[in-house]
């Protein structure tokens, strides 16, 4: 019979030793690191802080703290700074330093898939993301078990844009896992997300429920869900579903905020603008503010940018966000990361620093390297100037700007459904611009995006409103 993972017995002392058993032994003969090491991995897997332990930054200071020598603490912290898109080598020298620290020790150890490890984060520091993930990949074929280096390879395929190396990579290992093992669960979750974003929505949906049949926890499994129904146009089972299930996944606070944001989708779908003001308000406003993560203020940016093409007042609640964002202007660690911070500026009316964030693109375009400099080249840098342009009322050249690239965007990562707001975004603009052609695209997109989901109140009322304000 499978085993359901609960919470409360999934963070385990797994000792060195046993980490050996498993076909992964860890350069450190520590126990309470290789305590803390497992602690924090499985807090970063399940997307939650176990308050036991003080959460996953206690836990990692904790680990780091019993032997600061120990090479896969040093990967597993530095990799979740990575992973969290908040630090960047180029503008942190600070960083820069931890990461060739973390070279420099993992050169001592006898253990090769410690070496590989730093290595993939090396690359990954260096803008080479899908270097990083081929390293992770050859760390699983000798090592299947690997948790970490599945979970790396899976958030960074996510923010490649690669629906299809973010399912194969799971189903690759999936068989050679115990349904009895911890964190099984976890990894069926990852899985079902891997399903859904290659458009296999039955699959993923059934995939997911397997994965809260294991650990109705499970935020990631969750998150699939919210997917399933949003891309098929099931708001009323959506908002329910989130409704029945909150207590079980608001506690994980890392994905909490994000699954939230769906909830608030649901709502501007159906045309319920104040219902997504109010979670804006209680959760993903606070929730962002307070962890100052991306992928939390890409979401807060997400629907606030949503509910004002949709003509909603939003009042001063871009002040906020902006002033989380600031900091961030000059990453460029993400295209994804990029436009949504512009957002930011531009509907916070920061002039000065949306004209430096511009600049600091185009800098970047011109002397940056690695993955993101080629999708920001391709990209990013157009949809940011698109953007600018409808700031600036300039409907016809947002048009003109975005719709030859529409088919790339998906290379600046996310989700479908987090890159919809550029579909949005483009109807949007051709329904204001004041050429007939602009006007002729938008209902041909409309057709288009009905045809991928029929029962989607949204679409029905842009199509409305391009009939009424268009006879042409």
């Amino acid at each position: 019979m499978t085993k359901r993972i609960d919470l409360g017995d999934v963070v385990k002392s797994v000792l060195w030793k046993e980490w050996k058993s498993l076909g992964l032994p860890l350069s450190t003969s520590n126990n309470e690191a290789s305590k803390m090491f497992d602690a924090t991995l499985t807090q970063y897997v399940g997307w939650y802080d176990d308050t036991s332990i003080g959460g996953i930054e206690t836990s990692l200071q904790k680990m780091m703290d019993a032997d600061p020598n120990f090479v896969m603490g040093h990967v597993l912290k530095n990799g979740l700074d990575l992973m969290g898109t908040g630090r960047n080598v180029t503008v942190d020298q600070t960083f820069l330093g931890e990461i060739n620290e973390m070279l420099r020790l993992a050169e001592t150890s006898s253990i090769e898939r410690e070496k590989q490890h730093a290595r993939a984060l090396k690359l990954w520091s260096d803008g080479l993301t899908p270097e990083a993930c081929n390293v992770w990949e050859d760390i699983l074929l000798q090592n299947p078990l690997d948790i970490l280096a599945l979970k790396f390879a899976h958030d960074s395929y996510f923010y490649l844009g690669y629906p299809n190396q973010n399912r194969d990579s799971i189903a690759r290992v999936l068989p050679k896992w115990n349904p009895g093992m911890p964190l099984y669960g976890y990894l069926v979750g990852m899985y079902s997300f891997g399903l859904e974003e290659c458009s296999l929505y039955d699959q993923a949906e059934r995939t997911a429920k397997q994965g809260l049949n294991l650990n109705p926890r499970d935020a990631w499994s969750t998150h699939t869900l919210c997917h399933v129904m949003e891309m098929t146009g099931r708001q009323d089972e959506g908002i329910s579903f989130l409704t029945d299930t909150v207590a079980n996944w608001a506690s994980c606070g890392m994905l909490a905020c994000h699954n939230y944001w769906h909830w608030a989708l649901y709502y501007i779908e159906k045309g319920d603008y104040q219902g997504a003001l109010n979670i804006f308000d209680t959760q993903v406003t606070v929730r962002s503010c307070k962890s100052g993560a991306l992928l939390d203020l890409v979401d807060a940016c997400s629907l606030l940018f949503r509910l004002e093409m949709e003509g909603v007042d939003v009042g001063e609640r871009w002040n906020d966000i902006y002033d989380v964002c600031r900091p961030h202007v000059d990453d460029h660690i993400l295209a994804f990361n990029d436009v949504h911070i512009l957002m930011a500026c531009l509907a916070s009316k920061q002039p000065d620093a949306a004209k430096q964030m511009m600049e600091s693109i185009k800098q970047f375009v011109q002397n940056g390297r690695g993955t993101n400099q080629v999708v920001t080249e391709e990209v990013g840098l157009t949809l940011c100037e698109a953007f600018v342009a409808y700031k600036d009322d300039d409907f016809a050249k947002a048009v003109d700007l975005l719709k030859p690239i529409r088919y790339n965007i998906i290379k600046i990562g996310g989700s479908h459904a987090q890159r919809d707001i550029f579909n949005l975004f483009l109807i949007q603009a051709a329904i204001k611009s004041p050429s007939t052609e602009h006007h002729k695209l938008a209902r041909s997109l409309l057709m288009e995006r009905k045809a991928l989901k029929e029962n989607a109140p949204m679409t029905d009322r842009l199509i409305a409103k391009a009939m009424a304000v268009h006879a042409d």
